[in-house]
Order: C-alpha cells, then sequence, then structure tokens
C-alpha cells in the first residue's frame, strides 16, 4: 500500500502547476510551430516507435539548446518504457539524466526570471517524475526530496488566474487525488493539513477540458482520466477511453493490455478472446513493450474463456499454466491472476480426481495468499479436506 501511494502522490506532481498571470517570453509549450514540429515524435513515443520519437526529440536539443523541452520529452520517451513493467530497471539512468539536464536548463530560466512560469513547470514535471520512478524503486527518501523538491514550485504559483492548457492538466491531477486519497485511505488524512483541499468533479472536468484541448498532455490527461472513471465505478466512460487511447496507439503495450482488461470487465468474451491472441502473439515475436506482465493478462482471459466458454478443459489448463509462468517470471506472485489461476487449476484437478497436482498447486497458492482472501480460504479447505481424507482411507485400510 505505501508504494502504490507514494506512486499516486508522484502523479500528483507530474506537471502540476496551478496556472501563471506573468508576462513574460513567449511559452514554447504553447508554440504553434513547435507544436506542429513535435507531432510526429509525441505521437511515436506514445505508440511505442521510441528510436523515432528519440531521433526527433534529439533534433530539438539542437534547435533549443537552452530549453529543458527537448531533455524531458527525451525523458518522457524512457518513461514509457518502463510503463509496461515497472520493476525494469533498465532504462532508470537515462531517464534521470535526461530529467535532471531539464532541471539544470529549467534552473537556469528560473534564475533570470522568478516569475517564469514554463521554467517552473519543468522543474516541477522533472522531480515529480524522477519522484514517481524513486518510489517505483522503493527508493523512499530519494522519492521524498524529489517531492518535496517539485512542491517548492507548486506553491510559488498556486491559485494565479489565465491558466494554460497544458497547465491545467496538473490541476485537474491535483483537485482529484487531494481528496481521493484521506477518501480511501483515512490513516493519511494528518499528512495532507498543508496541502490545500481539491475538488474531485471540477479535477475530472479539468481533465476533460485538457483531452480535449490540450497537446503535450492529452494522451496523458486520457489515461489518468481513464483509470479516474474506473476508480469511479463508471466502466463504461474508462471502457470508451480505454478503447480511443488502444485504437490511437495500437502498438502501446500498456494501452493494448488495458484495453483487453476493459473488454473482460464489460464481458466482451470473444472480443477479450481475439485481443488476448493478439498480445500473446506479440509478445512472443518480442515486439516493443510486450513483456511478461502483459503475458499473465492475456493468459489468464484466454483459460479463462476456454474452461467457462468454449469448455476446452486442457486449452484452459494450458492457458493457466502460462499465467503461473508468466507471473512468476515477473515476480507477481501476489497478484490477483496468478492466484486465481492457481487456484482453477486446483478445482481442475481435483475434477479429474489428480489430487497431487490438485495439492501442488493448492499449496502454492496458500503459500502467497493472503489469510482472509477467498484464495486462501478455498486452498486450506481443500488442504485440510485432503489430510482427513487421506486420514479416513489410511484408517480403513488398517480394519
Amino acid at each position: 500500500m505505501k508504494k502504490y501511494l507514494f506512486i499516486i502522490f508522484f502523479c500528483v506532481i507530474n506537471f502540476t502547476l496551478h496556472g501563471q498571470n506573468t508576462i513574460q517570453s513567449t511559452i514554447l509549450l504553447d508554440d504553434q510551430e513547435m507544436k506542429i514540429e513535435s507531432m510526429e515524435a509525441v505521437n511515436a513515443m506514445y505508440n511505442f516507435k521510441f528510436e523515432e520519437a528519440d531521433r526527433q526529440f534529439r533534433w530539438f536539443k539542437i534547435k533549443y539548446p537552452n530549453h529543458p523541452l527537448p531533455y524531458f520529452l527525451l525523458g518522457l520517451n524512457e518513461w514509457w518504457k518502463v510503463m509496461p513493467d515497472p520493476l525494469e530497471n533498465k532504462y532508470d539512468a537515462k531517464l534521470i539524466a535526461y530529467m535532471d539536464s531539464a532541471i539544470k536548463m529549467a534552473d537556469k530560466m528560473y534564475d533570470k526570471n522568478k516569475d517564469d512560469t514554463e521554467a517552473a513547470f519543468f522543474l516541477a514535471a522533472a522531480y515529480g517524475f524522477k519522484g514517481r520512478l524513486y518510489s517505483e524503486r522503493e527508493q523512499w527518501r530519494k522519492a521524498a526530496l524529489a517531492g518535496n523538491r517539485a512542491l517548492n514550485y507548486l506553491d510559488k504559483f498556486k491559485n494565479k488566474e489565465n491558466l494554460s492548457i497544458e497547465f491545467l492538466f496538473g490541476d485537474g491531477l491535483y483537485n482529484y487525488f487531494r481528496e481521493w486519497i484521506p477518501e480511501n485511505y483515512k490513516s493519511l488524512k494528518p499528512l495532507l493539513l498543508f496541502f490545500s483541499h481539491g475538488d474531485k468533479k471540477k479535477g475530472i472536468d479539468q481533465l476533460k477540458k485538457v483531452t480535449e484541448e490540450a497537446f503535450y498532455t492529452r494522451t496523458e490527461a486520457q489515461y489518468f482520466l481513464m483509470r479516474i472513471y474506473e476508480e469511479e465505478k463508471n466502466s463504461l466512460k474508462a471502457f470508451q477511453l480505454a478503447e480511443l487511447l488502444h485504437t490511437t496507439y495500437p502498438d502501446n503495450a500498456y494501452f493494448h493490455r488495458y484495453y483487453d482488461r476493459m473488454l473482460f470487465s464489460m464481458g466482451q468474451i470473444r472480443e477479450v478472446e481475439k485481443v488476448s491472441v493478439e498480445i500473446l502473439d506479440r509478445l512472443e515475436k518480442k515486439q516493443v513493450g510486450y513483456e511478461f506482465t502483459s503475458g499473465r493478462y492475456a493468459a489468464f482471459y484466454l483459460g479463462y474463456i476456454s474452461e467457462n466458454f468454449n469448455h476446452d478443459i486442457e486449452k484452459a489448463k494450458s492457458f493457466y499454466k502460462k499465467t503461473v509462468v508468466f507471473a512468476e517470471l515477473s515476480g507477481a506472485r501476489d497478484s490477483g491472476y496468478y492466484l486465481s489461476a492457481l487456484t482453477a487449476l486446483g478445482r481442475i484437478y481435483n475434477k479429474e480426481a489428480n489430487t497431487d497436482e490438485a495439492k501442488k498447486y493448492y499449496e502454492i497458492a496458500l503459500k502467497h495468499s493472503e489469510k482472509k482472501s477467498s484464495t486462501h480460504i478455498e486452498s486450506e479447505k481443500f488442504l485440510k479436506d485432503l489430510k482427513k481424507a487421506i486420514k479416513t482411507k489410511s484408517k480403513n485400510k488398517k480394519k
């Protein structure tokens, strides 16, 4: 839980600035020529064409050698390499280096003009992404330091008017999560006393506006809004955004996986089957971004469909076993699909009177599940009943 909350907190910090009302030179974030130039590269990044995006972002370094934007975009490119599997750390060094370069450039701008909101935007955003990465790595001290630095820049521009649409993204996140966190984790209320109150409805409305009008933060806003709608039990809107993101960026492995999950939650079984097969095929072909987490999701869905809709038990067993392997390879032994696959295998083998195999899977499920969970209760009951049956059989033999 602690790790999850840190991640949410740094999501709130990312891009978060509360507006501008100062006169300053043209903001590169709002420059139309820059938007046109970067459109193809930004779309390539979100579609997991990282090398293509990287080439264009490097060109921006030459064109704007003293601006933080090119370095920030290069760092964001590395962040999306991390997204499908947050445990993967091979991109960390580059991501941190690019964000540090963005901070260095933004610091120079900020030193020249303390009212430069664009400089503060990049300082808050770059420190926010560093904090978010450190929280993924459970480096809490570094995460806290990065977060505090980001907040220093947020506070300076809080409650100012005339928001740039890109800046509004941060307001939306802040307004929603500032209220969501204490509602869901009451123990954290004292930690948020020094933060001004938010407004969940206003936050959602602001994010919707960003998805309609922003350029750089549009996709990030769509992603967070999708997650928020799911949290708010608005499955239809969450599904619609998941479908939009997957359709817009069909090679983005994270959006592909999320779309598959939303299809499953909406009960669109035949479409789930089709999409899950596609994910496993891309994983087998080692397409960029497709890794064991995606495999775990897709394999479980195919196992469930094979068992409950196609009534092909052999295929079901095969897919459930793949789910188990993918989960173990990615270190996700506490994940729901892993535990569900184990108990499903236990039930199937029990029905087939193969108690040795059933016992094997139930023992693993018991070991990795929480004590009061349904998985733990089911596994414990089976193993206790099996033990009793063996004792009874042994007594009957003696007679």
